[in-house]
């Protein structure tokens, strides 16, 4: 994400073209997160389908209100030890100008600010591929809200915020690789450390009920994280823009390869599973790391990511944390590796001259990539621990354990997905029971 400064002498002035680009990519990063609705939705079993959706939509609302509020204040207002933002024309949104730009830009501060409000919405969703099956509706309501407010908000200022302590220290973000991918990532493991696992976790098959539905959620995150990464400089006067988009592009192709490539050698087979998961950490590799290098670099990241990302998912059998979609596996996972690799593949002629190790900077841009993953992925990790520590102690976290047997979307929202006893309505459909609805094969194996 491009710094909040003046980078000319004469002062910006608004740019219909920019500010059009931006609408446009708000607009796509905003459908991102009903994409991933149907991607995680697809992924659960039947009777939790409507409660993966709404775990993602819910966010739409909470997120949306809080960002007015104070969230952008926080995030991207003026800076308080290096720590948090705040400034109260942000408040609200009450204290802005119609035409008012975003300080060394050429977009208003309003498109700004929507723009960031779609990043704030999905990370949070994200989280919630790695509780599905179990946590109360009233209780993940309150972890986002809570979350949003102590993780989220404080994380982008220092990434993306003017005098943020890692914005300072000139670790490379282009479009969220730690305030998005890790931070979510890795507060998905800290809740489910303190939650533990679904009943039935490595005995029951736990299968996805729809892979149709996990490929649509994949591509729309396809074709929305286009908006995501190219979106993030805020415009495209000088081809940064269009460097990141076709970055994305290819490092999101070398995953998808490379992790049907892993998922034959180890288990015989080419999955749509793999091929959609394969895609998702080649977009979460490329997001921080785009700006930074070539297209060339982004074949190796991709592939790279892709790689880990798939050998990733199945520790979680390993070491018995129950990550029910791989957020872990993927987010945390595929948002260090693309952050780290920026230390290797940065040319130095790209979003800034920090060049990496393979060309020719050394490891002074690797120590900082590692300063910043490591920081956000503790406070994230330790934070979202609490957090849910709290609310179990107090509301309670999960639903009980017949509720979770008997499926969570007759608990908690008192409808089912799919509604077979009222389909058809002709003289066979009367009289013939309908056919039994099969599961999606086994497409991630359980490694002993």
């Amino acid at each position: 994400m491009p710094p909040g400064i003046t980078l000319a002498a004469d002062a910006p002035t608004l740019s219909a073209a920019n500010t059009g680009f931006m609408l446009i990519c708000s607009a796509l990063v905003m459908l991102m997160t009903p994409g991933l609705a149907f991607f995680y939705g697809g992924m659960v079993r039947v009777k939790s389908t409507l409660n993966m959706l709404m775990m993602s939509f819910i966010s739409l609302g909470i997120i949306t209100i809080l960002w007015v509020l104070f969230g952008f204040s926080m995030a991207f207002g003026t800076d308080h030890g290096s720590l948090i933002g705040w400034s109260g024309d942000f408040v609200g949104l009450s204290g802005i100008g119609l035409t008012e730009l975003w300080d060394g830009y050429t977009i208003p501060i309003y498109v700004f600010a929507v723009f960031q409000l779609m990043f704030a919405i999905i990370t949070p969703a994200l989280i919630s591929g790695a509780l599905a099956d179990r946590v109360k509706f009233t209780a993940w309501s309150l972890f986002i809200t809570l979350w949003g407010i102590i993780v989220y908000f404080p994380v982008a200022h220092w990434v993306w915020g003017t005098g943020g302590w890692a914005f300072d220290l000139g670790v490379i973000d282009f479009a969220g690789g730690t305030a998005v991918h890790i931070n979510a990532g890795a507060a998905a493991l800290g809740v489910i450390l303190v939650i533990g696992k679904r009943v039935g976790f490595k005995k029951d098959p736990m299968r996805p009920h729809s892979l149709p539905l996990v490929m649509l959620g994949a591509g729309l995150l396809w074709f929305g994280w286009f908006g995501f990464n190219a979106g993030s400089w805020l415009g495209n006067d000088d081809g940064v823009g269009a460097l990141m988009f076709i970055n994305t592009q290819i490092a999101t192709a070398a995953a998808m390869l490379a992790w049907l490539l892993y998922e034959k050698i180890r288990h015989g087979a080419f999955t749509t599973l793999g091929a959609a998961s394969g895609a998702v950490a080649g977009l979460v590799a490329i997001t921080p790391s785009g700006g930074s290098c070539s297209p060339l670099g982004a074949i190796a990241i991709g592939a790279i990511a892709g790689l880990l990302c798939a050998m990733a998912v199945g520790l979680k059998y390993k070491f018995g944390y129950d990550d029910s979609l791989d957020v872990v596996g993927v987010h945390l996972v595929g948002g260090v590796v693309g952050s780290l690799l920026i230390g290797f593949f940065a040319t130095g002629g790209g979003q800034s001259d920090a060049a990496g190790l393979f060309y020719g900077g050394g490891l002074s841009q690797l120590w900082k990539q590692c300063a910043g993953v490591g920081a956000v992925l503790a406070y994230s990790l330790i934070a979202s621990a609490i957090l849910a520590f709290l609310i179990d102690k107090t509301i309670g976290m999960r639903v009980s354990e017949d509720e979770e047997v008997a499926g969570i979307d007759q608990v908690e929202h008192a409808e089912t997905a799919y509604d077979f006893s009222g389909a058809g309505g002709g003289a066979a459909s009367r009289t013939a029971a309908p056919a039994p609805v099969q599961e999606a094969p086994d497409t991630k194996k359980v490694d002993a």
